[in-house]
């Protein structure tokens, strides 16, 4: 099959091409876009107490708003707020709710916003949700009541602007500052790497062309699969899909690339090299995607609606990049030949005496002891996987400098930390009769006895529904910090659940309880996940290499470099730096990246690996010739996606620098341990057996002749 599309897309490049551009145009022109959602709440399934509590609050209390921004209202002086100052405060929110600003519903104070040692005041700004044109609307009026509040208060008291839609807006600049500058560096490194190892200009910038092509039409392919599916994706997924597309884009890429130049200084003339080429990394680029798509098809068992949204999405784009390059990517290079190479005249010559030739030599002399190395340092990262902990305090990743952060801090001088993030108790009366405000208010100051609670404010009940009423309990800790989320799921709420007032069930939710049904519900998915993907994997495997027994280390070497790279974050993050944690979605990121693309390498070194033991070679120089001939392939891709992430380091929000070490690190375990080192070492010792029951180490009938004097012969770095 690969022998007749290679043939084709060679020999008939601007076809190829052509059709091509044709469905790319189709495509974008008329599928519809994803649409994307940020509360991560929304990606809850409906079981969950929180959802059951927005859901309630939305049908009892359909007036409130969406989101809010808070104005913390202190003296220059750092005294004691005096009654002159409360009612010049009073007077500034009622002249600021006379003027119109996009989104905003009003400036609310009252005496219950004077904090308790009369330090603070606050100033609550409700808004709607905003979106597209209107959340720069949004923005722009944080910044207008910002610059109007100085005059509204006068001299002696002094105001900072935060909560959440403050702190989208401060933080906002952070973000676009870091994306601009990953994606500078991340075109930078690859071209620059592919600079590096090739030297050659037109190289470098071909791969960057066709995967930004490639990545418009996936978008347009998810957006019809959002509608037929029903799926909606996070604010995150663009990002996401960008670094797969690039970084497996980069990986085919240079899989062929290697094996065109290969075949070129066997002698072969430029077509039948390319031929040789794709059929040859044909079914190792089909397995790879096809083991890279299936592992993300299987977070659509997640029941997170943002891992079932990246399924399909991520599944998508790696199989038209996996499509492209086996037909756009030829196609050109059919067209420019060795050019792609131009200037340099390297790939006329086999190189002598080189590191990968070392390397191999080094594997088939001692593949005990390389394999026992690589074992135990792997097994002992992973170790470190035992002590992971969770962090869900994204504002603690940004800048402390901005004012909705130190609006933050200001607070914590008047009012319990989680004051703008508070339990919101959701009360039902479960007999019908309506609820009385001034028992829900009795039962708020039993609850403030309960460890944890810092604060009750006042009760509220429905107009639309008086069965449903609205108690809201502020935590002393941080709302959002690993203590308060795990306080709220396993002492909290159980304690509001067996004290809720005679008549009337309860429902625990707010932005603490979200976080702690994410915690159970990412927990549960990866439980499913990374067993069903270890499975498929060893499926596509099975094909591939027709073995029963290869893929019986394989798979566990992948999932060892999984929680060896887990572990390596514990250490770093948690250990050396004393953080508190790593971002909640870590593990998933690190399956998404490590895991599934990782096996990337392990698929083109076990090719590798068995196609010279179809040579005839004995098993320690099938090994030895594997890691010569494949490692620079493995060790280039590796190099450049682990480089690809690890520029995140740069960027100033440090959930984003956890993120990027981690894949990097987890991407460079994978190529230069696991797929250099570990497997062929292993190969090596068990010999022939590994490709039970399969007959490929005893026949060279499918080698071409040229094939095989290529392969018998000391090739050096292809």
């Amino acid at each position: 099959m690969f022998a007749r599309l290679a043939r084709f897309v060679v020999r008939h490049p601007w076809w190829t091409i052509a059709a091509w551009l044709a469905a790319a145009i189709v495509i974008i022109a008329f599928s519809p876009k994803l649409s994307t959602e940020s509360d991560q709440g929304e990606f809850l399934p409906s079981g969950y107490e929180s959802v059951q509590a927005i859901e309630l609050a939305e049908k009892a209390f359909p007036e409130q708003a969406d989101m809010s921004a808070l104005i913390v209202v202190q003296r220059s002086d750092g005294g004691k707020l005096t009654p002159a100052d409360n009612a010049k405060v009073a007077e500034a929110a009622k002249n600021l709710s006379t003027k119109t600003y996009p989104t905003v519903k009003g400036f609310l104070t009252s005496p219950e916003a004077i904090a308790p040692n009369g330090s603070i005041q606050l100033i609550t700004v409700p808004m709607d949700m905003a979106t597209g044109s209107e959340a720069q609307e949004q923005s722009q009026a944080v910044k207008d009541i910002r610059a109007e509040l100085p005059r509204q208060l006068g001299d002696g008291l002094e105001a900072k602007v935060g909560g959440e839609v403050a702190m989208f807006v401060d933080n906002e600049d952070s973000f676009t500052q870091s994306f601009m500058l990953i994606t500078v560096a991340t075109f930078a490194l690859i071209i620059g790497l592919i600079l590096l190892i090739f030297r050659a200009p037109l190289a470098a910038i071909l791969p960057i062309i066709v995967i930004i092509a490639t990545e418009q039409m996936s978008m347009g392919l998810i957006g019809t699969a959002s509608k037929l599916l029903d799926f909606t994706g996070d604010d995150s997924l663009q990002i996401i899909l960008t670094i797969v597309m690039f970084g497996v884009g980069a990986d085919y890429y240079l899989f062929l690339l290697f094996r065109y130049r290969e075949r070129l200084r066997a002698g072969e003339d430029r077509k039948t090299a390319l031929i040789s080429a794709v059929e040859r990394v044909g079914e190792v680029i089909t397995s790879a995607a096809a083991a890279i798509a299936v592992t993300f098809l299987v977070l659509m068992l997640a029941s997170f609606g943002i891992f079932a949204a990246w399924g399909p999405s991520l599944a998508i784009g790696v199989v038209v990049m996996g499509i492209t390059s086996l037909t756009l990517f030829p196609a050109i290079l059919s067209l420019v030949g060795p050019a792609v190479f131009w200037p340099s005249k390297s790939w006329k010559t086999q190189p002598k005496g080189t590191t990968a030739a070392r390397l191999g030599g080094m594997v088939g002399r001692r593949p005990a002891a390389i394999a026992l190395g690589a074992g135990v340092l792997m097994v002992a990262l992973a170790s470190g996987a035992i002590n992971f902990k969770s962090d869900y305090d994204f504002q603690s990743s940004f800048p402390k400098d901005t004012e909705s952060a130190l609006a933050t801090e200001d607070m914590k001088k008047g009012f319990p930390a989680g004051q703008t993030t508070p339990v919101e108790v959701m009360v039902r009366s479960s007999d019908g009769q309506p609820l009385d405000k001034a028992e829900l208010d009795a039962w708020g100051q039993q609850a403030k006895s309960l460890p944890g609670v810092g604060g009750v404010q006042p009760a509220v009940v429905s107009q639309a529904d008086p069965t449903i009423g609205q108690v809201n309990l502020v935590l002393n800790g941080n709302p959002v910090d690993n203590d308060s989320i795990n306080h709220v799921k396993n002492e909290l709420g159980p304690a509001v659940h067996d004290m809720a007032p005679e008549g009337t069930e309860v429902f625990v939710g707010g932005e603490t309880a979200i976080y702690s049904d994410i915690n159970r519900v990412v927990n549960r998915d990866l439980s499913v996940i990374l067993p069903v993907a270890g499975v498929l994997i060893a499926l596509i495997l099975l094909a591939l290499l027709r073995s029963v027994v290869a893929p019986l280390y394989l798979v566990p070497a992948v999932l060892l470099g999984f929680a060896a790279t887990l572990g390596s974050a514990v250490y770093v993050f948690q250990g050396l730096l004393g953080q508190p944690g790593e971002v909640f979605h870590l593990p998933i990121m690190l399956y998404l990246f490590v895991l599934a693309i990782g096996t990337d390498y392990n698929i083109l070194m076990t090719a590798r690996l068995r196609e010279e033991a179809k040579a005839g070679h004995e098993p320690r120089k099938a090994a030895a010739l594997a890691v010569e001939h494949g490692g620079p392939t493995v060790a280039a891709a590796g190099l450049i996606l682990a480089g690809t992430f690890s520029v995140m380091l740069l960027a100033k929000v440090s959930m984003l620098q956890q993120m990027g070490f981690s894949i990097a690190l987890g991407i460079a375990l994978s190529a230069f341990i696991m797929a250099i080192f570990l497997v062929p070492g292993v190969t090596a010792l068990l010999g022939r057996k590994a490709w039970w029951p399969g007959h490929g180490a005893d026949s060279q009938k499918e080698l071409k002749p040229a094939d095989t004097r290529d392969d018998l012969a000391p090739t050096g770095s292809r």
